[in-house]
């Protein structure tokens, strides 16, 4: 595979989906294909949302199916709906050299790393608690109760982001876009992913060399 598979997870609220798609813009502009894959789900649509844009939704047993099926490379359950991961939503686009993004939550996050080591995982944390609370009611998505329960659930995602690869705080968005974006880079720079063009660098640069000193 090509292509990087980037997983980024946060507490909800945390911004992580402004910041894929500003970084997937930077991206473009360098050069690099990217894809941000959309998860299936149980769950109604809310206000706005469209089926095949913010998620794929489905009714449970549809889901279940798939599951049996093994159409999956994560999936969990929520709040009492059930979120994936499609398989041919990704592994086809990585053996095509595009970068593809998931904005998944840490546990769908060990899943896929599992299943695709090379993976690179991103966590993203809010600054504080009374922000991220701030940006929750600023949504104006959930009742009180809601609120409380992703409030308990982000101080469970914050116990184990030690398992991430990068962490950026979401302070201020031009910042962390700047670092997602540079982590993105930097990932592509790695010599374990560039090995096979540098071997060709050093093959025809031998060929170049041999032909100069021979002739």
């Amino acid at each position: 595979m090509d292509g990087i598979l980037f997983i980024v997870s946060s507490p909800s609220g945390g911004g992580k989906t402004t910041l894929i798609h500003r970084t997937r813009e930077r991206l473009t502009a360098w050069g690099q294909e990217s894809y941000f894959s959309v998860s299936h789900t149980t769950r109604e649509p809310r206000a706005g949302e469209k089926d095949g844009c913010d998620y794929h939704f489905v009714d449970r047993s549809s889901f279940e199916s798939m599951v049996h099926d093994g159409e999956f490379l994560e999936w969990a359950e929520y709040a009492g709906n059930l979120y994936g991961t499609a398989r041919q939503e990704v592994l086809g686009r990585l053996d095509r050299s595009i970068d593809v993004f998931l904005d998944i939550d840490v546990q769908g996050a060990q899943q896929v790393k599992t299943s695709i080591p090379e993976a690179v995982k991103i966590f993203v944390y809010p600054p504080s608690y009374p922000e991220l609370k701030r940006r929750l009611k600023l949504r104006r998505r959930d009742p009180p109760d809601a609120i409380a329960r992703r409030l308990r659930w982000a101080l469970r995602e914050l116990g184990v982001a030690g398992d991430f690869d990068y962490a950026i705080i979401n302070d201020r968005l031009e910042r962390a876009v700047e670092a997602m974006f540079g982590i993105c880079v930097a990932e592509h720079h790695q010599l374990f992913r560039m090995a096979t063009r540098l071997d060709r660098i050093r093959e025809a640069f031998q060929e170049s060399l041999e032909k100069d000193f021979t002739a």
